[in-house]
């Protein structure tokens, strides 16, 4: 629980709630130049960072963005079970939240704080897309 109360993503849940989000997540420690997410496959998992640096590729472009320690990822594939709409890759060894799709729809239904907060997050991203697909 003390990972948790570290990742902003849960910052406003109650004790009750991080013992929920402990619950239902996973602790996974990954390698530098392991691939997380492939665009174009399946989503099955939702990701938090909280160590370590991760790079995202859209499209072959390169290097889009990084995501550090906070950061969460692979929600979108969850809510509208699509494919993965970027190629996500360890930069550095990482240490990681993960959570299955049962898991991340029952702390969606669940921690309504979070919910809002992924919501936003990925309001972000797509700002950002929006305005770098115009420039």
């Amino acid at each position: 629980m003390e990972l948790l109360g570290r990742v902003p993503l849960f910052s406003a849940c109650s004790k009750r709630e991080l013992a929920r989000i402990a619950s239902l997540a996973d602790e996974v420690d990954v390698p530098e130049g392991k691939v997380l997410t492939r665009e174009g496959d399946p989503g099955r998992e939702f990701f938090v960072v909280v160590e370590g640096k991760a790079r995202v590729v859209v499209g072959g472009r390169g290097r889009l963005s990084a995501l550090g320690p906070g950061a969460s990822f692979g929600e979108m594939s969850l809510l509208d079970q699509g494919p993965r709409s970027a190629t996500v890759e360890a930069e550095t060894d990482m240490e990681l939240l993960v959570l299955d799709a049962r898991s991340f729809s029952s702390l969606l239904n669940e921690v309504p704080s979070v919910a809002r907060k992924v919501l936003a997050a990925m309001a972000g991203r797509l700002r950002v897309a929006e305005k770098e697909a115009t420039h």
